[in-house]
């Protein structure tokens, strides 16, 4: 059996004296999509930025419990941040391209590590694009500015510049949430074709959505961690009354 990319152990998260997380433990397997779905406030957004560190900013929480990133607790004291941000990539819902063009939004994160070699940049920019789904859409056009592309097109841009630092793993949250269907199903489509290659991890907009994508699916409900299985059995046959109803519509 493979090791899993992550291991959550009895983890607990607090935001002052409020507890977001109540002892969720769960793996997340490699190269598969890992689903955390929920009504708001469950918890899902909150577990997905541990896995990368990026509530460290905020003041007044307190983690109890473990996140094991190949058997290493990404809290170690020891664990240099950066190098975890680059391993475990992040893409937001809000597709926030930098004020430069294209080609310059991709290979931001190479040029910033030191990389300025232009053949080398324009190849990880053309497989980064690749991989998200975008390179026929703009190959002719990287050097116009990244904000004159179309809101669906922005997010796959932004799914590019994380794949530009050849990460393990990329966290999404509800990156499709602004976007019409047919961007949805192009961001859909790259992330099941990227999962051969990636660990990745999703909170999706919908219900549907989870559906769709999970190869693997985390029902969270106020902060606990109800049912998590393969998806496929999860959405057809869930074991908790409480996963069958909200998947069901009965609630959230």
């Amino acid at each position: 059996m493979d090791r899993p990319k992550f291991e959550i152990r009895d983890l607990s998260y607090y935001y002052g004296s409020n507890r977001a997380l109540h002892r969720v433990s769960l793996e997340i397997p490699a190269n598969a999509i890992t689903v955390l779905f929920g009504p708001a406030g469950g918890g899902k957004t909150t577990l997905l930025r541990l896995l990368n560190r990026l509530n460290d900013l905020v003041p007044g929480t307190r983690l109890e419990g473990r996140i094991l990133l190949d058997g290493k607790d990404i809290y170690s004291p020891d664990v240099d941040v950066p190098a975890l941000r680059r391993r475990v990539g992040m893409v937001f819902a809000l597709p926030l391209p930098l004020p430069m063009s294209i080609l310059e939004n991709v290979t931001y994160g190479p040029r910033l590590s030191g990389l300025k070699n232009s053949k080398r940049l324009l190849e990880i920019a053309e497989k980064a694009l690749r991989g998200a789904a975008l390179w026929d859409e703009v190959r002719d056009r990287l050097h116009e500015p990244a904000l004159s592309l179309s809101g669906g097109q922005q997010q796959r841009l932004c799914l590019a510049r994380v794949l530009a630092l050849e990460p393990e793993v990329i966290l999404l949250d509800e990156p499709t949430s602004g976007l019409d269907p047919i961007s949805t199903a192009k961001v859909e489509e790259s992330l099941k074709a990227l999962k051969k290659n990636y660990t990745i991890v999703i909170v999706p907009h919908s219900v549907q959505q989870a559906a769709r994508l999970a190869d693997v699916a985390a029902f969270l409900l106020m902060g606990e961690l109800v049912e998590y299985g393969p998806g496929p059995r999860l959405f057809t046959r869930p074991q908790d009354k409480r996963t069958e109803d909200y998947i069901t519509g009965r609630f959230g």
